[in-house]
């Protein structure tokens, strides 16, 4: 028998998709201004990542807002507890037919991997995508007082760095919201807000 929850939230849905789109759009621009391709060309790819840089900026703050304004931060407390049965359950069991170890609730939202997940992803690669995103941005303001004795390089390659890392999270994170009991279940919940639970 199956339940359907109400899990997400309207903002919290529009919040994921908007984000997902503009990190996607400054992954592509990103690349493009790095010149591993040419598809806008470089002055337009420029203004796009920026733009959607500043997009995702003012997101993220309405987004913080909600979730400390709603409680929703709770969501993301990381806990170890069980995180070794998830990721074993990722590695051997989803091949093996295995029961999902993790029950979704309004009041826990994500396993125990997830948290940590999303806990590295706001306090290491965020913040370090951003900072160095900022330096590229305002390197004129820096340059001749080399702060923290850095350069255009390091800052640059940082950055690349980070994009990497954001890619990586991105294409595990797409992967797994295929691994529902359906390869559509997870995308479809956080369409409509509906998670369905196996009793």
């Amino acid at each position: 028998m199956t339940d359907h929850l109400y899990i997400f939230k309207r903002f919290e849905r529009f919040w994921h998709w908007a984000q997902a789109l503009l990190i996607i759009a400054m992954l592509l621009t990103g690349f493009e201004i790095h010149g591993s391709y040419h598809l806008a060309g470089f002055q337009r790819a420029v203004g796009i990542h920026t733009f959607a840089a500043w997009a995702l900026i003012t997101l993220w703050v309405f987004a913080i807002f909600w979730h400390f304004t709603t409680g929703e931060w709770r969501q993301y407390i990381p806990t170890l507890k069980n995180v070794d049965t998830m990721f074993r359950y990722y590695v051997l069991g989803i091949f093996t037919g295995a029961p999902h170890p993790y029950r979704v609730t309004q009041l826990k939202k994500h396993n125990p991997l997830q948290r940590l997940s999303y806990l590295g992803i706001k306090l290491f690669i965020n913040p370090l995508i951003w900072a160095s995103g900022l330096g590229l941005l305002y390197y004129q303001a820096w340059r001749d007082s080399a702060t923290f004795g850095l350069d255009l390089a390091a800052v640059a390659l940082l950055h690349s760095v980070m994009a990497f890392a954001m890619l990586i999270f991105l294409i595990v994170h797409v992967y797994l919201t295929t691994t529902g009991h359906t390869p559509l279940a997870h995308i479809r919940a956080m369409i409509t807000g509906y998670e369905e639970v196996e009793d």
